[in-house]
């Protein structure tokens, strides 16, 4: 080997040291450089990464319309004409005829215009689907590593999402939820975890727990202690009603008092007045005119008859929709109707076609209920009172110019315009605040005498927001003002100016007046607290610190359930079930079911209607021939008890016909069953409320089923039904004629103790006032003049007496009779507008048939008791015509086995011809007896 060949090998071996060297060290730097680096990732920083991550993914599905539907796909597609086409996956018939093309896309004889958009929007909405449905187990992904890494924040919010997913993309899973929150309330004892946690022990939600009131009543005292107001609701209904623990006033009292005292201190911390209240939440029986129906049900006659609910329902069952209605008045408002312009106003303003009785405080209806408008409403009341006062002062701070002399037309819409506008500047509703306007259109509408203006004036000078003026005296002269025009507001305003300065009996008087007046939130709080007080003075009695305990305790209630302004459970379970769809549905009964736990009567009321098990009247027929379940029955049963406690009607007569049908009560003797059953009928008809409970009642004592069989009993109860409500008429008719019918044949069989045909009972039940003693009238006194004073006297004695009450109703009446007459007008908006559009309609109609025959019916031909009569002959003639059609049925029946018959021997004469021929006319049909021919059909 040369020494020029070894040196070039000696200077490679060293080169390959060199980078063996070098690569060995890069490597190896490389090496701790990541170590470093791993050991430098932080885990709690990871954790609120993928937090912040899930939170800002969940926010833009969140901004979605939730559950639109169970297969969410109602999104446009990104195709240039979607905005102008329908979508395949919208609603209504046009959307259904599109996927019913889908499915014949690929027919040549469709045009090619239609496949190509088919082709287009289908796997557009598919892409978006699968597109939101990946951003959805994304933000689940990211929660779950985010609370593994220890963040609790993603704990809690995994919990919420698994157990109120924010639309269909997410999945529902309890299981996770209870472990999410279960986890998060003992690693931080957060109060909103504890309440949730404790539902699902006292409910056993899912089965994910057993139930175990126990732990629920554990973990809601602690929650209750954080301040978690539902789980302090949900503690004073548990000792309130007895559930899980003693019945104990004091200790509801307790917790009521502290969850009406965080709902007053979030109403006073609104502009001035309060927050704005709620809509009242309606009860999904209520809106098909009860539980047993319209007619049958307390919720739907006598005086509950003018509730707004069952006017909504009454509407609905016509045909009727707001949005008709809503145009009707606009077409009307805006060719210059002062009274449509003044009633859309209210309307917008208010968010609901029904007001609240009390005044504009007291809120609406919430099965009325339209979205709110401020900005129209405004519009609407500053075109009515422009009429009166075209221009505005450039300071509104200046004093005010009368104009009550200029004799302006339509003044009082105008000065109730005012009275809004006012509130909507005190308030800052649609307008930037300003008291300083407020209080120019208020004086402008208190010259007139509008209680609202004065109320509002009133609050201005007690607060001192203009200037910083406080004024108490003329305050109170401004709400004594609006409380002689019966505002519930004013008497609630002088009501807390005497509790504020210790004069608790004249305050007590005053906010009692509210609530007969219909103050629904305020009065309620203050009158609470007095009696709280009362019940805990130890110089009060024991029965009359308990009944002041018990009267505290409902008003502490009512404080606590309407004041619902950050967790509204009625109305988001409304909204998820107004979707119509299955996750709708099961959303709004998981709220409806908190809310219910919580002691809300129209929570518990419609979670039972759900679940009613006994709606079907074909229940173990041929028709219906399954079993309801035990299990729904009895939650509806408890659901239904827990109501009924609250003075619901309806459901006690549900809760014994659960009993009588054996739905949901534990194993025991029918006879056992239909005693309680009785027992509950006989609550409700002692209410004398409810006609179906008395009916109920004379059925069962007339078949002697529950109560010793009784026809005198059965016919006091019949006839108490009838005269509790007109309308069980027909049945009752018909029920007496099978009484006495059935009592005459007892009688002839040798039975004693059956009615009578000779000796009515008339007399017996009759009233003093039916027969009036003669020598009442026999003192020479006028007997229409009598009746004139009688009139008079109950003008006053309406209602319970106060001192001062004589002089506020001469007030009252002396005070704008145009104003009454506007007020009496806008109670119902529906009727009003049923009755002009009739009214437009015979003053633009000709003279027509109808005319002549209301011209032929009018004179002297209906005699006094013809109605009745007519009454009587139209029912007979009713009854008449069902026993016509049960004979009529009997006769073809019998001539149709007749014919059979006929025909069965016409077949055997002609069974003796030869088989021969059978065979040739039968052809390849087997023969008789032959096992095949049991396997073919003939259609006859």
């Amino acid at each position: 080997m040369s020494p020029k060949t070894r040196k070039m090998r000696k200077a490679s071996l060293s080169t390959f040291c060199v980078v063996a060297l070098a690569t060995w060290v890069s490597a190896n730097d490389a090496s701790n450089n990541r170590n470093e680096v791993l050991e430098t990732v932080d885990p709690a920083a990871e954790a609120s990464r993928a937090y912040k991550q899930a939170v800002s993914t969940l926010a833009t599905l969140t901004a979605l319309p939730p559950m639109q539907s169970e297969e969410p796909s109602h999104h446009s597609s990104g195709y240039p004409l979607s905005s102008f086409l329908p979508s395949i996956q919208g609603q209504g018939p046009i959307a259904s005829a599109m996927r019913i093309l889908v499915k014949l896309k690929n027919h040549s004889w469709l045009p090619r215009t239609v496949t190509e958009y088919l082709g287009r929007e289908l796997p557009n909405g598919r892409r978006r689907e699968e597109e939101f449905k990946g951003k959805a187990v994304k933000v689940i992904d990211l929660l779950q590593h985010a609370a593994e890494l220890g963040n609790t924040d993603a704990l809690y919010t995994l919990g919420q999402v698994s157990l109120f997913p924010p639309n269909a993309y997410f999945p529902t899973d309890p299981a996770m939820a209870y472990r999410s929150f279960d986890t998060h309330a003992h690693l931080t004892g957060n109060a909103s975890s504890q309440a949730l946690v404790g539902f699902f022990h006292s409910t056993g939600y899912h089965s994910v727990v057993p139930p175990d009131q126990a732990q629920a009543q554990l973990y809601l005292t602690f929650a209750a202690h954080g301040g978690h107001k539902g789980a302090q609701m949900a503690l004073g209904y548990r000792y309130w009603s007895g559930i899980g623990v003693a019945e104990n006033c004091m200790a509801a009292l307790g917790w009521y008092e502290d969850a009406a005292e965080q709902a007053m201190a979030k109403f006073l911390s609104g502009p001035p007045g309060g927050r704005t209240l709620s809509l009242l939440p309606p009860r999904l029986s209520d809106l098909v005119g009860g539980v047993y129906g319209p007619g049958a049900s307390v919720a739907s006659t006598g005086l509950n008859a003018g509730r707004a609910v069952i006017k909504t329902a009454n509407a609905r069952a016509a045909g009727e929709t707001w949005e008709d209605l809503l145009e009707y008045y606009l077409f009307n408002a805006d060719r210059g109707e002062i009274d449509f312009a003044y009633r859309l106003g209210k309307i917008f303003y208010q968010g609901s076609i029904y007001g609240a009785p009390g005044g504009v405080a007291s809120g609406g209806d919430g099965a009325s209920a339209i979205p709110r408008d401020f900005h129209r409403a405004r519009y609407y009341f500053l075109r009515i009172a422009r009429q009166v006062w075209p221009r505005d002062p450039a300071n509104p701070r200046q004093p005010h110019v009368s104009t009550k002399d200029e004799g302006q037309a339509q003044v009082g819409y105008a000065s109730l315009a005012a009275g809004y506008l006012g509130r909507m500047y005190l308030r800052g509703e649609g307008v930037k605040q300003d008291p300083a306007m407020a209080k120019m259109w208020f004086e402008r509408g208190a010259e007139y005498g509008e209680k609202e203006c004065h109320n509002g004036l009133g609050i201005i000078w007690r607060d001192g927001l203009v200037d910083g003026k406080k004024d108490v005296k003329r305050a109170m002269s401004h709400f004594a003002a609006a409380a002689t025009q019966e505002l519930a507001e004013a008497q609630v305003n002088i009501g807390k100016y005497h509790y504020e300065r210790g004069d608790l009996k004249l305050a007590t008087a005053y906010f009692e007046t509210a609530l007969r007046q219909g103050s629904p939130f305020e009065a309620y709080y203050y009158l609470a607290d007095i009696q709280a007080r009362q019940a805990r003075a130890s110089i009060v009695p024991p029965e009359i610190a308990g009944s002041s305990c018990a009267i505290a305790v409902s008003f502490y209630k009512l404080v606590a359930e309407r004041g619902t302004w950050d967790d509204n459970l009625l109305k988001d379970a409304e909204n998820t079930w107004n979707l119509g769809t299955e996750r709708g549905s099961e959303m709004a009964m998981l709220r409806w079911w908190i809310a219910a736990e919580r002691g809300y009567e129209v929570a518990q009321n419609n979670l039972a209607y759900i679940l009613d098990q006994d709606k079907s009247i074909l229940r173990f027929t041929r028709f219906a021939p399954y079993s309801p379940s035990n299990d729904t029955a009895r939650l509806a049963l408890t659901q239904w008890i827990r109501s009924a406690a609250q003075r619901n009607v309806d459901a006690l007569v549900k809760v014994g016909d659960y009993y009588y049908h054996g739905l949901g009560v534990p194993d025991e003797p029918e006879s056992v069953r239909w005693e309680k059953a009785a027992g509950y009928y006989q609550s409700a008809a002692d209410t004398m409320m409810s006609a179906q409970a008395m009916w109920n009642l004379g059925w069962m004592y007339e078949n002697g089923i529950g109560v010793p069989q009784d026809f005198h009993l059965a016919k006091r109860h019949y006839d108490l039904a009838y005269d509790t409500n007109d309308e069980a008429y027909l049945p009752v008719l018909l029920s007496l004629i099978k009484l006495h019918a059935r009592s005459f044949w007892h009688t002839l069989m040798g039975g004693e103790n059956g009615l009578s045909f000779w000796e009515g009972d008339e007399d017996a039940g009759a009233s003093y006032y039916d027969h009036p003693d003669p020598r009442e009238i026999d003192g020479g006194q006028d007997p229409s003049s009598a009746q004139a004073s009688l009139e008079e006297a109950e003008e006053f004695d309406e209602g319970s007496w106060y001192m001062g009450k004589a002089r506020d109703e001469f007030n009252r009446r002396k005070l704008g009779r145009g104003q009454e007459r506007a007020g009496r007008e806008e109670e119902d908006p529906v009727q009003w507008a049923r009755e002009r559009r009739q009214a437009e309609a015979d003053r633009d109609g000709d003279f027509g048939p109808e005319d002549y025959f209301e011209g032929a019916m009018r004179g002297n031909r209906y005699r006094e008791g013809e109605e009745d009569y007519d009454d009587f002959a139209e029912t007979m003639l009713l009854i008449a015509l069902c026993l016509l059609v049960s004979m009529l049925l009997y006769v073809r029946g019998r001539w149709v086995e007749r014919l059979r018959r006929e025909e069965e021997q016409r077949r055997q004469g002609q069974g003796n011809a030869p088989q021969a021929q059978q065979q040739q006319q039968r052809g390849v049909f087997p023969p008789p007896g032959d096992p095949a021919r049991e396997d073919w059909a003939i259609l006859r």
